[in-house]
């Protein structure tokens, strides 16, 4: 499969830390919630995780933000909490429901 071993270079301890995070990000938020039935299955649910990982998913760092949104948000209006009368929430469900990805989408004239 072309994997290889690279050990962990000597006076870092932190040399793997970004590589264990995501690893124990993914079982957390995905893999415990899925059973893998195969390998097909498994290759077909971790790409969706990862899109909504990388462009769905809130940041606590970031605030109330998402680091890459597929939609640009609207225009700041000056009734900014309040949905605009000519928007509607959708609800888009990821991985069979597990989480939702929410946007506002334009009501038809």
């Amino acid at each position: 499969m072309g994997v290889r071993v690279l050990p962990t270079p000597v006076r870092a301890p932190k040399g793997n830390s970004f590589c264990e995070r995501i690893v124990r990000t993914a079982r957390r938020e995905c893999l415990d919630f899925i059973i893998p039935f195969s390998e097909n299955h498994l290759k077909r649910t971790l790409p969706e995780w990862v899109a909504h990982y990388n462009h769905g998913r809130p940041r606590k760092s970031l605030g109330p933000g998402i680091p890459v949104p597929l939609h640009p948000p609207p225009a700041p209006s000056e009734r900014r909490h309040q949905i605009p009368e000519d928007c509607r929430v959708r609800a888009k469900p990821v991985l069979e429901g597990l989480h939702h990805e929410y946007s506002l989408e334009k009501l038809a004239a």
